[in-house]
């Protein structure tokens, strides 16, 4: 169990700037976008987020001086409880305290002197997905709702086409200097000149069309390409194709969240697949060949003579592929023998003739230094 105050590297009287300002350092370092394909640094971003959550929270931080992450736990559906975050969860947090990727990558208006275009926001979408595509891996195309280029002003957020002019009341620099005098002396302050809202320039007539922002609404699809063996805690980062930049910037990312929908027939278990067969007895005791379903079609098993319920085969390279085709995991069937609810006079005829003839059953299986069967299938399932 994690201390929340040695992830971030504060002490525990810390105050909220503080936390900020270790957090922000902390989920730089650690962001996704800075550190391609690492599932390390994935999960410790996802970390240090859970413990900003909780830390910058008074009531959550209160609960978790007293009684620690489990005290956390036993009041998540309740007022003030907290239930931890997944991967989008920990995104999202990021992208709401910190304005997403576009000040923090280099997006944004460089301070003082020569000002930089502005780079448009970030777009975040979700994409639900099959099973079968993650075998596969699929091409979405999504309608975006985005911030697009005038077409009236051509992008440039003036009416007649005429380039912005330096701001006069902050000569071009997007920022003023205020003072303010206090009994312990004189403090100057930097911020975003009002007039110019931080840009340094200025556009006498603005399109009444974009009302001088060079970007309208539109709706325009994106293909994005999903590769095989992704999860729901998967994202892909399309660069440059969010909303445009005021006035001509360039454009923002869109951040593509992955939705894998359950499939009924299945238990996914990272690559591999877990599925249920129920069988007859009949079937169990004589063996026999039953289809199973896999997510690329069906396949036929052969079932042993004598097979227990719970007992589980191994449909090999059957399961799903590894991220960055590093392989395919299995699908693992688990026998079910099927007990009839209801019986016919002949079936029940039949029976009782077989429990007639049939031995006992024995008190330890043989063969398995008379282990149960469920610690068998426990073990199988636990070796998948």
């Amino acid at each position: 169990m994690a201390d929340y105050y040695q992830l971030l590297g504060i002490s525990k009287g810390a105050s909220s700037d503080e936390i900020k300002k270790a957090y922000r350092k902390l989920a730089l370092k650690y962001h996704p976008d800075r550190n391609r394909d690492s599932k390390e640094n994935d999960d410790r971003f996802k970390q240090v987020t859970e413990a900003y959550e909780v830390l910058r929270d008074s009531e959550k931080r209160s609960i978790y001086d007293q009684y620690g992450e489990q005290g956390l736990k036993r009041g998540a559906d309740g007022a003030g409880g907290f239930g931890g975050l997944d991967f989008s969860d920990a995104l999202e947090v990021f992208m709401r305290d910190f304005g997403g990727f576009e000040d923090l990558f280099g997006g944004r208006q460089q301070r003082g002197g020569s000002r930089s275009a502005t780079q448009g926001q970030a777009i975040k979408v979700r994409v639900r997905i099959t099973l079968p595509e993650v075998a596969t891996g699929v091409v979405k195309t999504l309608k975006v709702a985005i911030l697009d280029t005038c077409e009236r002003c051509s992008g440039s957020g003036s009416a007649d086409g005429a380039a912005p002019t330096p701001c006069a009341t902050c000569q071009g620099s997007g920022e003023v200097r205020q003072a303010q005098r206090t009994v312990f002396g004189q403090f100057i302050s930097v911020v975003p000149c009002r007039a110019c809202r931080g840009e340094g320039r200025i556009i006498e007539e603005p399109c009444p069309t974009c009302h001088g922002e060079g970007r309208s609404r539109s709706e325009r699809p994106i293909q994005v390409e999903i590769p095989p063996g992704v999860t729901s805690e998967n994202f892909i980062t399309m660069r440059g194709e969010g909303h445009m930049g005021p006035r001509g910037g360039p454009r923002g990312d869109v951040l593509v969240l992955i939705e894998v929908e359950e499939d009924p027939r299945f238990v996914r278990d990272g690559a591999h697949l877990r599925y249920e067969l129920p069988i007859t007895f009949s079937q169990a005791a004589l063996g026999d060949e039953a289809e199973v379903p896999t997510v690329d079609g069906t396949v036929r098993l052969t079932l042993p003579k004598g097979i227990q319920s719970g007992e589980v085969l191994r449909l090999r390279g059957l399961g799903l592929p590894e991220l960055h085709g590093l392989g395919k995991g299995d699908q693992l069937v688990r026998i079910v023998v099927w007990t009839p609810e209801r019986l016919t006079a002949d079936q029940e005829e039949a029976i009782r003739t077989l429990r007639d003839l049939e031995e006992p059953a024995p008190e330890k299986l043989d063969g398995d230094s008379g282990r149960s069967i469920w610690s068998r299938v426990k073990e199988a399932f636990t070796q998948a």
